[in-house]
């Protein structure tokens, strides 16, 4: 098991008996079954996911066993058919062939994200809310690993560490000099942070002990609660680039945060700053995030996510010294990465019983 069961017991809101499988299924069991709500899952998700589906006595699933290979389209349209429930992750698109290829039966999706740019929303708004399809979705339990991770990167990108591991591994570490690998610090600086909700609070929390000077936010609309656990100031977009010396990305996909991050946020900020974004990959026009990088217009960037995933490796981001970029792993620790799941399977089990999700998508 790969997280203590005391860590996931706030989510784990499992109201059903668990149901004892063996071998020997007689036929009234194995009728009753076959009448249970037939449920997809289509990755091999964490084990606290798994066995609560498995114990729960309430579906029946199948899963795509794998989790290195996502489910092929092609199968994931012939799985879905007349299933009541759907259990997916941020590589599937959930759009109107898939909504079309399910059928009437379908009535729950639940998936293993915080983020669902994945949910075509018109589509969804068309195709879901009208039909009574409702949406579960794992938000909050991500917020401590995405925070510790996004620390992680702008620190490794600010102090130039993947450049100094590379320079002592292959021979670049001769004799001490003054200026050589520097970086940029914290201390006293200005940190700016694009959408701020829970994880941008967090990633505020574990930086201010740096001694950063002041926090800044923007968003699209002024958040004063959340605001005032940080001691942030809510600025325009415009003013954000400009005092930022390190930025945070950390809004949702959305039409209107699409490309948000371009040329025109890059030429406003100091040639000294740092870019991080461990949101989504759409929010930046890497075009113009390669063009702000090779020239100077900014000193460095970190990503986490990026577009298309994985990105290729001749893409020329790869070629810069100063951009750090990581195979999306924010929220890739045990213990996290086993509540999603865990949550998931509640939301699942909750909505196909009609009752209250833990976390449910309001569209």
């Amino acid at each position: 098991m790969w997280c203590s069961r005391m860590a996931l017991r706030r989510l784990q809101w499992i109201a059903v008996t668990p149901l004892n499988i063996t071998w020997g299924l007689t036929s009234n069991v194995q009728r009753k079954m076959s009448t249970l709500p037939r449920v997809y899952v289509t990755r091999q998700i964490p084990p606290e996911g798994l066995k609560i589906l498995r114990e729960s006595g309430q579906v029946q699933f199948e899963l795509w066993d794998s989790d290195d290979v996502p489910v092929p389209r092609k199968e994931l349209l012939q799985k879905v058919k007349g299933v009541d429930g759907l259990v997916c992750v941020l590589t599937e698109k959930i759009d109107a062939e898939l909504l079309d290829a399910a059928g009437p039966n379908l009535k729950v999706l639940s998936t293993m994200s915080v983020g669902f740019d994945h949910l075509s929303l018109e589509e969804h708004i068309k195709g879901l809310i009208c039909v009574g399809i409702r949406v579960g979705y794992t938000p909050d339990v991500l917020t401590d690993a995405v925070a510790e991770l996004t620390v992680a990167l702008l620190l490794t990108t600010s102090r130039r560490l993947i450049e100094a591991t590379h320079e002592a591994k292959t021979g670049g570490w001769g004799t001490w000099r003054t200026l050589w690998l520097c970086g940029h610090e914290l201390a006293n600086s200005t940190v700016g942070i694009l959408g701020l909700g829970r994880i941008g609070v967090a990633i505020a929390e574990r930086l201010a002990p740096f001694k950063v000077k002041k926090f800044i936010y923007t968003d699209v609309a002024p958040r004063p609660e959340l605001a005032s656990i940080i001691n942030a100031e809510y600025v325009s977009f415009n003013e954000m680039a400009k005092q930022s010396d390190f930025l945070a990305v950390c809004c949702a996909l959305t039409p209107e945060t699409k490309e948000i991050c371009n040329k025109d946020l890059f030429s406003k900020m100091k040639n000294t700053s740092i870019f991080i974004n461990t949101s989504r990959g759409g929010v930046v026009n890497q075009e113009d995030l390669y063009e702000a990088l090779s020239t100077g217009q900014i000193a460095g960037a970190g990503l986490d996510v990026t577009v298309p995933e994985p990105l290729p490796t001749s893409h020329p981001l790869f070629t810069l010294k100063n951009c750090v970029i990581l195979p999306h792993i924010a929220s890739a620790s045990y213990t996290t990465r086993n509540a999603m799941s865990a949550l998931a399977a509640n939301n699942l089990l909750l909505g196909l019983r009609g009752e209250t999700m833990i976390k449910e998508l309001k569209l």
